[in-house]
Parts: structure tokens; C-alpha cells; sequence
């Protein structure tokens, strides 16, 4: 079957099938970098690493995904978005399987920065879908894709601890590897090539100045819990990645074929996507570290869970996450993608709210009461999630979709890195010395109060309810079952709807 939207025909079987695809490879991505977590303790000491060198098992893989979003963005739109989708979930799949095999932590960093590339399949497939479905589609689908993201979270941990306790660190790979093939040979089998093609030279010079301008940036984030804040390194690399953006921006300015079009991501609605997508995903990384701890240390200071009981726990918010996703995604069109976004911001800081004032009386008593609060919590971030990411696809001409939500991708990234950073500060500043039962008497370990659950819970909510503001400056573009694109020359608007 196939239907017409102002002079575009869309195949639906197609977008049925290419759903498919797109919705299930969030799940895939987060099940491999979830599963991660629980091992790297048994990673550490298999390679004989102290803790700040395990850490940058996860940096690699973020510092090569920062840049390559952008990159592989822009070549999407350069050379066609299902090529360098391909490329990039080649080189995700590559990585995963060499993971496993790695004979040393030098190794492993290399094959984790291989996987790192890999990262641009998320904006790829963002434009993808913008493209190739219906536009009334879209919604509903973005908002499956968001979904999937914290239902493989909440699969992956326990699983992932699972698996490490009882077959090893490298089964997390192993049993990863299969499904990452399997999802390259349904994309290379499924989904058709990008009906919008804009050729020209990549901007070497861009992709440069972008890697000057990011990865000193994220390295300081990386450190500064251990090195300190004010440490000479931490002040050097934040200042040389100044120099960097500056530079960056600078050159785009004036390249004829830039890799970040500054035209495009300033513009309203995609400026106010990056900056909330980026202060959603400081407020999420924040949130879920302090819910980690939470669930696992020993009472009065959380609930004594394991890994695995963490991780059912966090079930029901899965579930409602796979509710409310597809069916916000429907309603968008209707109630429009404005109020959709500060309703979830809302949902999210109350809830948060509430998690700050009673974080003291939670554990190790009021289990459920916490549980139904985080799951709240999760209906207002994905109802938040799901209306940013259509707010951007539809203000941007298709032609330049690609580095529109790479640009958005690396935002992203950049608020997922300082997440756990600041969220590793505040706890280190709020603990009590715990003395392990069993160990010598002269172990003790740093044990996060509720003061410190606090603090996160608070500030999240701060940020929540900063993104319900900043959300009243959206330009609507959907409402009334009707959906506003922008055309390719970016200066005329059509009106798009299921009816017509």
C-alpha cells in the first residue's frame, strides 16, 4: 500500500518493515553498552588496571562517537543515509566481536574505539525514519526508538551481571555479537537508500577543529572526580577545548560545505532541541546513578539489592516506558509536540521533586513507593524525549537531516558525560566511611548518605523544570492531526495530515 503527502509517495509496507529495524536497534546497542557496567570491576582485575584506566573502557567508545556522529552525519547526507548506516553498524558489529577476543586492556581500547563509530547508526536512523515513513508515522515511531533505549537499560544490567559472574566478562560480547550481525544483514536487507542526497567535499578542516573542540573537553569531564575539579589538567583541557570551539566556530562560519551548518543548529527549534536534549540527558545520567545506588547500598543508606533485583525493579518503568512512548508518539499530532514536551518535563521535575524531599525516608522501608516515583519519573523524561527529537526533525530540510541530528547526537553525548561526573562529585562530598564486615580493620569505604540522593534528585528536578520553560519557545510544528514540514529550501512550510 502506498499514500501521497503533497507530491511524496510513501510505500507503508516498507515503513512497517523498516520499522522494525530502527526500533529494535536501540535495544540492541543498550543491552552491549549495559552489560558493560556490571563487568568492568572483573575487567579491571583480569588486565591488573587501577580504576581511572578502566574508566576509559567507556571513554574510548564516547570520545570516537562524539566526533563520528557529526561526521557520518554529514556524509549521510552527502552520499546517502543507508551507505553510511551500513558503515557505521559495520563497524559497531566489528567492534563488538573483536571486544571479546581482546588479549589486553591496550586491545580492548582500540576494538572498544572501533565500536565507537558506531555510534552514528542512532542520527542515521533518526533521518532514516524522517525520510522514508509518512510523516504521521514519525512520531510514534521516534517514540518506540526512544523507549527501547531505557528498556534495554533496564534488560541489560542484570543480565549483564549474569553473565559475568557466571561465563565471564567476554560472553558479554559473545552473546552480543550474534544479534549485532544479524542486525546488519536486516538493515542491508530491508531499508532502501535515502530519497534526499545532497553532494559536496566533506570539511576536513571542520572534523579537525570538532575533534579539538570535544575530546579535551570530555577527557577533563572523565577525570575531574579523581584528578579534581581545579587540578592544572583538568583547567588545561577545558581551556584548550575553548580554543577549540572558538576555532570550530569560526571556520564553519565561513566553509562553503560546513560539517556543522552554525545557519542550522541555531536556528530556534534546533537550538532549543540541542540545548534540551543535552540538559535531559545531564538530568537522566544523573538520576539513574543515584537510583543505582540507591537500590544497592546496604540499609539505612538504600534498599541492600543486588544487581539482578535492581534490575526487575526497574521493570515496571520499563513497561510504562513502552506505553506511553508509542502512544505519545499517536496523540503528538493531535495535542501538538509543544505541549507534549512540557508536560513531560513537568511529570519528570515533580517526580523528581518529590524523590529529593523524601529521599532521606525511602530506604530501606517505602521499596514501592520508590519504585512508582521513578516510574513516573520515566513517563515524563520519555514524553519529553520523544517530542524534542520530532520537534527537530521537522524543522529541518531533509537535505540537511543528517548533521541535524548528528549535531543533536553529540549534544546528547556531551550531557550523558557530565551526568555521572557531577553525580560521582556530589557523592563523594556527601558519605559516611563504611567498615565492610569480614574485611581488615583498616578498609573502609566511601558509602553515599541520602543527603547526597538529595542533592542529585533535587538537581535533576532543577533542570527539569529549567526544560518545561525553555520548552514555551517551540515553534509548533504539529497539532490539530496535522504535521508542518519544512521543504528543502528551508523557507516555506506545507501542512501534512493522516486525512488527506
Amino acid at each position: 500500500m502506498k499514500v501521497e503527502r503533497k507530491g511524496e509517495t510513501y510505500d507503508i509496507a516498507y515503513a512497517r518493515r523498516a520499522m522494525l529495524v530502527v526500533v529494535i536497534l536501540p535495544l540492541l546497542v543498550m543491552y552491549t553498552e549495559a552489560m558493560l557496567t556490571p563487568a568492568l570491576p572483573t575487567i579491571q582485575r583480569e588486565f591488573a588496571i587501577n580504576p581511572n584506566d578502566v574508566s576509559w573502557i567507556l571513554t574510548m567508545y564516547l570520545l570516537v562517537g562524539t566526533v563520528s556522529v557529526a561526521i557520518f552525519g554529514k556524509l549521510g547526507d552527502m552520499y546517502g543515509k543507508k551507505k553510511m548506516f551500513l558503515v557505521a553498524l559495520g563497524f559497531y558489529t566489528l567492534g563488538v566481536i573483536l571486544n571479546g577476543f581482546a588479549p589486553s586492556f591496550e586491545w580492548l581500547l582500540l576494538t572498544r574505539g572501533i565500536q565507537g563509530f558506531g555510534m552514528a547508526i542512532f542520527p542515521l536512523a533518526f533521518s532514516l525514519v524522517r525520510e522514508e515513513f509518512p510523516p504521521e508515522m514519525v512520531p510514534e515511531v521516534q517514540g518506540m526508538i526512544s523507549a527501547m533505549f531505557g528498556v534495554g537499560m533496564v534488560i541489560a544490567l542484570p543480565l549483564g551481571a549474569y553473565v559475568t559472574e557466571h561465563w565471564g566478562w567476554r560472553w558479554t560480547y559473545h552473546s552480543a555479537a550474534p544479534f549485532a550481525v544479524l542486525m546488519f544483514i536486516l538493515a542491508w536487507a530491508v531499508l532502501r537508500e535515502s530519497r534526499y542526497i545532497n553532494p559536496g567535499k566533506l570539511d576536513w578542516p571542520g572534523a579537525i577543529f570538532l575533534t579539538w573542540a570535544v575530546v579535551p573537553a570530555l577527557v577533563a569531564v572523565t577525570r575531574a572526580p579523581n584528578v579534581g575539579w581545579g587540578a592544572r589538567e583538568t583547567l588545561a583541557l577545558f581551556g584548550t577545548s575553548i580554543v577549540g570551539v572558538i576555532a570550530l566556530y569560526l571556520w564553519e562560519k565561513r566553509a562553503e560545505n560546513p560539517l556543522i551548518p552554525i545557519s542550522i543548529i541555531s536556528s530556534r527549534n534546533p537550538a532549543i532541541v540541542n540545548i534540551g536534549i543535552m540538559f535531559a540527558a545531564f538530568g537522566i545520567s544523573m538520576m539513574s546513578q543515584a537510583n543505582t545506588y540507591i537500590f544497592q547500598m546496604k540499609p539505612p543508606y538504600g534498599f541492600g539489592k543486588t544487581i539482578l533485583q535492581s534490575g526487575l525493579l526497574m521493570t515496571p518503568m520499563a513497561a510504562v516506558m513502552l506505553v506511553v512512548a508509542p502512544l505519545g508518539g499517536r496523540l503528538m499530532p493531535k495535542v501538538g509536540a509543544k505541549p507534549t514536551a512540557i508536560t513531560g518535563a513537568i511529570i519528570a521535575s515533580s517526580g523528581l521533586a518529590l524523590l529529593a524531599k523524601y529521599a532521606p525516608e525511602f530506604p530501606p522501608n517505602h521499596l514501592w513507593a520508590f519504585v512508582g516515583l521513578i516510574t513516573y519519573v520515566g513517563a515524563g523524561i520519555t514524553l519529553m524525549n520523544i517530542s524534542l527529537i520530532n520537534v527537530l526533525v521537522f524543522s529541518v530540510p531533509p537535505r540537511s537531516m543528517g548533521v541535524a541530528t548528528g549535531a543533536n547526537s553529540l549534544f546528547r553525548n556531551f550531557g550523558s558525560t557530565w551526568g555521572p561526573a557531577i553525580a560521582g562529585t556530589v557523592m563523594s562530598t556527601y558519605y559516611i566511611l563504611f567498615h565492610p564486615p569480614g574485611a581488615p580493620s583498616w578498609v573502609q569505604i566511601r558509602i553515599p548518605t541520602t543527603k547526597a540522593y538529595e542533592v542529585l534528585f533535587g538537581t535533576s528536578a532543577g533542570i527539569y523544570l529549567f526544560l518545561a520553560l525553555l520548552s514555551l519557545a517551540i515553534v509548533e510544528v504539529m497539532k490539530g492531526g496535522k504535521i508542518r514540514e519544512v521543504e528543502n529550501g528551508g523557507e516555506k512550510e506545507i501542512t501534512v495530515g493522516p486525512g488527506e
